[in-house]
């Protein structure tokens, strides 16, 4: 069960950083008043906040700590 906790930590952590790396690339491209070649919403972005990467960079920061509160305690119950 370690195995997949660990698991489960790792690949959210990845889709974390994923998420908010698109994200902060449109806000750049919204910053700047430019349009996005990348990212969830290609073109001109109206308001990187109403986007999905948005959305889902909050859902998937939500999941990464609460896996990491899961690994925490397996690691105390040892």
């Amino acid at each position: 069960m370690k195995k997949h906790i660990i698991a489960e930590f790792v690949i959210l952590l990845l889709g974390t950083l994923f998420a908010w790396t698109n994200f902060i690339m449109e806000l750049v491209s919204w910053i700047n008043q430019e349009a996005c070649i990348t990212g969830c919403s290609v073109g001109v972005v109206k308001n990187p906040f109403l986007t999905p990467c948005f959305y889902g960079a909050l859902f998937f920061s939500i999941a990464f700590i609460i896996s990491a509160i899961i690994l925490k305690k397996s690691k105390q119950n040892k």
